[in-house]
C-alpha cells in the first residue's frame, strides 16, 4: 500500500469549470483559510505558488488531469480522489461547492485511502489516448447518421442493402429520387467523416510503434494496434500492478461483491476504469469466440463456459474472456514473449503432477 507522508495542511478543492473553491484545514482539523479562484494556471499558480508544502485534494474531472500535475509542479502532495468512493460528499443534505471543498479536506486529513485515490496519466499518454476515443467518436457519429439514413429510406417503403460502414456511401444510387435532395448533404459528411477516420487509424497505426515494449500485444488474436494502444496509454506503465490479474478488476470485468455472512451472492460486473477499453476487450473476446478466432486454449476455455448454458451463458463467457485477455496483454507487456495459442504449464505445476504420479 502507497505510503502518505504527514502533512499540516490539507487543501480541498472542488473544481468547478469556471471558479474553483478551496477550503484548508491544519493538522487539528480547524478550518484556517477559504477563498474561491479560477480554475485557470494563473490562478491556480497565484494561490498555491511558494506556499508551504501541503495535500491538495481534488476529484476526478474534466480539469483533474492538469491541475493535478501542475501542483505537483509546484511541490505539493496531490490526491485525486475517486468520486464513485466518497460517500460522504453525495450523501450530504445540504450539498454544495462550499461543503464538499470542505469535505474533501477533511478526508484527506484524516486518512487518504478512504479517497481511493486514483493516479492520472501523463500527457504524452494523454495525447495518444486523445487519437483513440476521437476515433471512437466519429465511428459513433457515423454509426447515428447511417442508422438515420436507414430509418428514413425504410420509412418511404424501401431498403439500403447491407454492407459495411466504411461502404455505405456507395448506397446513394439505391436512395429513392424523392429523398435524394433531401439525404445527399449527410452522404457527403459521412464520406468526411470515413476520412478522417482512416486518417485517425493511419495515426494510431504510428503512435503504437512508438510503444516497441508492448509490441507483443498484437500478436494475441483480435487485438490490433487499436485496442492495443488504447490498454497500454490506459494503464500507462506495466509495473502499477503487482500481479497481471489485477487488471481485470482495473478495467471493470470482475464481479461485484456484496458478501454478509453466509449471503455471498454473485453481480454483475463492476464496469469500473475505462468504459472504451472495457468496450474495446469485450469486441476482441466476441472475435475470440466467434466462428473466424483461431483455435486456442483461451477459445476452447471459452466455448466450453458458454456450453454450460444458463442465463445468459454466452455474455458471461465473453466477459470472462475479456478478462483473461485483459491478463494476458499485461502479461505479454511484462514480458514482451508473443502469444502462444497454446502455451505449457507452469515449470512448477508439471513437477508437482510428475511426483504425484511416482
Amino acid at each position: 500500500m502507497k505510503q502518505y507522508r504527514t502533512t499540516t495542511r490539507t487543501a480541498g478543492m472542488d473544481l468547478g469549470d469556471r471558479y474553483s473553491e478551496v477550503c484548508v484545514v491544519d493538522g487539528a482539523g480547524e478550518v484556517i483559510e477559504r477563498t474561491r479562484l479560477q480554475t485557470t494556471e494563473k490562478g491556480l499558480r497565484h494561490y498555491f505558488e511558494g506556499r508551504v508544502s501541503m495535500r491538495a485534494v481534488i476529484e476526478v474531472g474534466t480539469h483533474s488531469p492538469w491541475v493535478s500535475r501542475l501542483l505537483e509542479e509546484l511541490g505539493h502532495e496531490v490526491l485525486v480522489a475517486n468520486p464513485r468512493k466518497v460517500r460522504l460528499i453525495y450523501g450530504n443534505e445540504r450539498k454544495s461547492d462550499h461543503l464538499d471543498s470542505e469535505s474533501l479536506a477533511r478526508l484527506g486529513r484524516l486518512d487518504p485511502v478512504l479517497l481511493s485515490p486514483i493516479r492520472h496519466r501523463g500527457s504524452e499518454a494523454q495525447a495518444d489516448l486523445a487519437l483513440v476515443r476521437t476515433r471512437a467518436v466519429l465511428v459513433e457519429a457515423r454509426t447515428k447518421l447511417i442508422n438515420h439514413v436507414r430509418g428514413t429510406v425504410k420509412s418511404s417503403g424501401h431498403r439500403l442493402g447491407s454492407c459495411s460502414s466504411a461502404s455505405f456511401g456507395r448506397r446513394f444510387e439505391e436512395v429513392p429520387e424523392g429523398l435524394r435532395t433531401g439525404l445527399e448533404p449527410v452522404f457527403r459528411v459521412l464520406a468526411k467523416i470515413t476520412e478522417t477516420i482512416r486518417e485517425y487509424e493511419r495515426w494510431i497505426d504510428d503512435r503504437f510503434e512508438q510503444y516497441s515494449e508492448a509490441s507483443a500485444m498484437v500478436t494475441a488474436p483480435g487485438v490490433g494496434s487499436l485496442t492495443a494502444l488504447a490498454f497500454v496509454t490506459t494503464l500507462e506503465s506495466p509495473t502499477r500492478f503487482a500481479r497481471s490479474r489485477q487488471v481485470g478488476a482495473y478495467v471493470g470485468l470482475v464481479q461485484r461483491r456484496n458478501q454478509s455472512g453466509a449471503s455471498d451472492p454473485q453481480g454483475h460486473i463492476t464496469k469500473a476504469g475505462d468504459p472504451y477499453l472495457r468496450k474495446l476487450l469485450v469486441g476482441s473476446a466476441q472475435y475470440i469466440l466467434g466462428p473466424f478466432g483461431p483455435d486456442s486454449a483461451l477459445k476452447r476455455w471459452g466455448l466450453a463456459l458458454a456450453a454450460r448454458g444458463g442465463k445468459s451463458a454466452k455474455k458471461r463467457a465473453v466477459v470472462a474472456v475479456a478478462r483473461k485477455l485483459a491478463v494476458l496483454l499485461h502479461q505479454l507487456w511484462m514480458t514482451g514473449e508473443c502469444y502462444e495459442p497454446f502455451p505449457e504449464p507452469p515449470r512448477r505445476r508439471v513437477g508437482v503432477e510428475a511426483k504425484a504420479r511416482t
